[in-house]
């Protein structure tokens, strides 16, 4: 199959491709220049995407923060690796603590999970960068101190969490200063989180995790009733994973994800279950390619929605999900002519960041950092800056299921980075942003990249 895809795109809308010996993709241009200046530093693609995470931080607050979660796929240009930095829930949750509710709560520390993306700056930098760690802050800390136009599209979601949070005091004093959110193109200033990011630079995320921030963490949960301890802030670490992979079809293409409790696993069941048709023969915006991919994608979302949890309470394991007699049968429940009727519960949004970089030496990095649902729990640690995730709320409060809420868990995730291999050679770093519509997403762009050469 030739690697060459079709530069001829049909559609109206379209990007011009762009190459380069060592490259950075990231949503803002204030992020993808500090990725760059840390290759022009001698720094390698981890430290690139390091230096751009922590900058968007700052730069895309509606969209993630130093309180958010973490997944990473890196190629060493050797082997694969899989990072999982999602936190845990405190230890003193239970069933218990929110049977007075239908859901999951949404805002609030009774949506915080330990926040992770700390971790995954000091496991990536230890162990593969090539900058010293405090060098990866010095971009982010300049406009946080400096200041920044705020963009179009993060001007828009930070007007919408201004009325959303309004009743939240310390989010409105970092994000809301006047009272109001700021205007696209004016400058924000963010000097307690230039500080924090400080904190964590110097101490190499001690400050975070054991120190003063993480006091005033504990502090202002406690003040609201939140249930997070020190001892929840220091118990965390996150983990190398490895990937979990399907192929496709005959092909020597195969697609990687993190394991569980990423939604990942979605796109290798759905992309199992189209292996059992020829949907290379088919003109991929025709009726019977989109079919048969929504047919997939909705057979994948039920599974998911059943099953996927944080792994070591998973009841059935990944490989039991991907075993290909199972796929078989869910491919033989699908009719080239009529769409099965199935409910699933899972929304999108836009509400993530995910950046790629690449090295000359041939070092990738697949990288995706999220609060979730814009500004995530609302909550703002006073003085810090430190805007919090709501990954809690990925819980289920439905008895018996493997993603039930229990203290020290991880939540079913929603932010997957992507990476696709060649015979065992990197071919794509790659992700999408869109809340449980990624995983669909990472299914069409393998499709369309390596099956449609679009």
């Amino acid at each position: 199959m030739s690697l060459i895809p079709d530069w001829n795109c049909p559609y109206p809308s379209q990007r011009s491709p762009v190459f380069g010996r060592n490259m950075v993709a990231t949503s803002q241009p204030l992020a993808t220049w500090a990725g760059l200046r840390a290759l022009d530093r001698g720094g390698n693609a981890v430290d690139a995407a390091l230096a751009a995470a922590i900058t968007l931080t700052v730069v895309e607050p509606n969209n993630n923060g130093i309180g958010s979660d973490a997944f990473a796929i890196l190629w060493d240009g050797e082997t694969l690796h899989g990072l999982n930095a999602s936190g845990r829930s405190p230890a003193a949750w239970s069933p218990e603590r929110f049977s007075h509710l239908n859901t999951m709560p949404e805002h609030g520390w009774d949506a915080v999970t330990v926040p992770g993306a700390v971790s995954a700056w000091v496991a990536l930098s230890r162990r593969f960068g090539k900058l010293p760690f405090e060098k990866l802050f010095e971009s982010a800390i300049h406009y946080a101190e400096a200041g920044y136009q705020v963009g179009p599209k993060s001007g828009y979601y930070w007007k919408f969490a201004a009325r959303q949070f309004r009743d939240y005091p310390s989010f409105m004093d970092t994000f809301c200063p006047g009272g109001r959110a700021p205007d696209i193109g004016t400058t924000i200033r963010l000097p307690d989180h230039a500080r924090s990011l400080q904190a964590i630079a110097e101490t190499g995320g001690e400050a975070f995790y054991r120190g003063e921030l993480a006091e005033r963490m504990i502090r202002h949960s406690a003040e609201l009733g939140g249930a997070m301890t020190l001892e929840d802030l220091d118990r965390h670490q996150c983990d190398w994973v490895g990937t979990i992979s399907q192929p496709l079809g005959n092909t020597s293409y195969r697609l990687h994800e993190i394991p569980p409790n990423g939604q990942g696993l979605m796109a290798l069941i759905a992309l199992g279950i189209l292996n059992h048709f020829d949907v290379a023969s088919m003109d991929i915006d025709s009726a019977p390619a989109i079919h048969l991919q929504i047919e997939a994608t909705r057979i994948a979302y039920a599974e998911v929605e059943r099953h996927l949890a944080d792994i070591i309470h998973m009841q059935l394991t990944p490989e039991d999900l991907l075993d290909p007699a199972r796929l078989a049968r869910h491919a033989a429940e699908i009719s080239l002519t009529h769409a099965k009727e199935r409910t699933t519960h899972l929304g999108a949004g836009p509400d993530t960041v995910y950046l790629s970089t690449a090295d000359a030496n041939g070092m990738m990095v697949s990288y995706i950092q999220s609060n979730y649902r814009g500004f995530g729990s609302g909550i703002v640690v006073p003085g810090t800056g430190i805007s919090l995730q709501n990954r809690g709320s990925g819980f289920t409060l439905e008895a018996g299921h493997p993603n039930q809420v229990a203290g020290g868990k991880r939540p079913f995730h929603t932010i997957i980075p992507g990476f696709v291999t060649d015979a065992g050679k990197p071919a794509l770093s790659f992700g999408v942003m869109g809340g449980h519509m990624q995983a669909q997403g990472h299914l069409q762009m393998l499709l369309r990249v390596f099956v449609f050469r679009q």
